[in-house]
């Protein structure tokens, strides 16, 4: 439980950082980015299993149909959030993409209760009832439909929940889920380069470069914390936890890429944010209790 927690803080850790990638090489096109992130992943994974002898795993998993078909779709949610991410974040909606999750949490409870069948104690509904006004009035104040933040949620939510019962471990699943989307990712990699907009190739700036390549480890390493982490703990807590990347991305498009945020924004931020202190609370009276 404790080491699941750890690894699922350090994933939303850097993934609340993430914006400042995505800004230095704002100049490359999302799709591109996206396909970078898949081709480069996939090299850093088979580094790791080559390093660790781990191949074993996948003659298995190819006879098995109806695992292959699960990680199809976690693959496929994976690559829409990427992208609606990377989007939103060049363009100027980096504090939209952070409601996504923040409704993101609250459709992990949901599916943990529908699917999971967890059980909740009375504080942490309490704790979500809270969560979920807060995220209601920051919708009600966009004043129209967040359909950034809604598909981002709704994307991640669904490729927790298939993570968290996958088959397979951490390594193994995002390897598999990689591999499944490095087709698609090569041909439009090299339909760019015959028709040189390939920027990896034609960007001036060595940087650039340096950052694309860098996505295989900068993308694969929170996820596979998070994989690791989903497995460990219940979904109620992972949910909460994603609380920390949000926030993180939030204030990094107010401070940094200086988005605005009125008041009636901030007056929601408060209310989910208390509702995180009011989570954690109950789990150290419960935790005392116990003892």
């Amino acid at each position: 439980m404790n080491t699941g927690i750890l690894f699922a803080t350090l994933s939303f850790f850097c993934w609340g950082m993430f914006p400042l990638y995505f800004h230095a090489i704002s100049e490359v096109p999302p799709m591109e980015i996206l396909a970078h992130r898949m081709l480069w992943s996939l090299l850093f994974l088979a580094i790791v299993l080559t390093v660790r002898q781990q191949w074993g795993w996948l003659p298995k998993v190819l006879r098995q149909p109806r695992v292959l078909a699960s990680f199809v779709a976690s693959a496929i949610l994976l690559s829409a959030n990427w992208f609606v991410y990377i989007w939103a974040v060049n363009n100027g909606h980096i504090i939209d993409a952070s409601l996504g999750y923040f409704i993101n949490p609250l459709i992990n409870v949901l599916l943990g209760q529908l699917v999971l069948k967890e059980q909740l104690r009375r504080g942490q509904w309490l704790a979500i009832t809270v969560a979920a006004a807060g995220v209601v009035w920051l919708t009600w104040q966009a004043g129209q439909l967040p359909w950034i933040a809604l598909i981002l949620g709704i994307t991640f939510g669904g490729y927790g929940l298939l993570r968290k019962t996958a088959a397979l471990a951490a390594l193994e699943g995002l390897s598999l889920e990689t591999m499944l989307l490095f087709p698609a990712a090569l041909i439009y990699v090299l339909w760019l380069t015959s028709h040189g907009s390939n920027t990896f190739l034609n960007t001036p700036a060595d940087s650039t470069r340096w950052l694309l390549a860098a996505a295989g480890p900068i993308t694969a390493i929170p996820l596979l914390l998070f994989a690791a982490g989903a497995r460990r703990i219940p979904m109620a807590v992972l949910g909460l936890l994603q609380y920390l990347s949000p926030s993180m991305q939030a204030l990094l498009g107010v401070w940094v890429f200086h988005e605005a945020f009125p008041q009636p924004r901030l007056i929601g931020f408060l209310i989910i944010w208390a509702a995180l202190l009011l989570y954690v609370a109950e789990g150290l009276w419960q935790s005392k209790r116990a003892k």
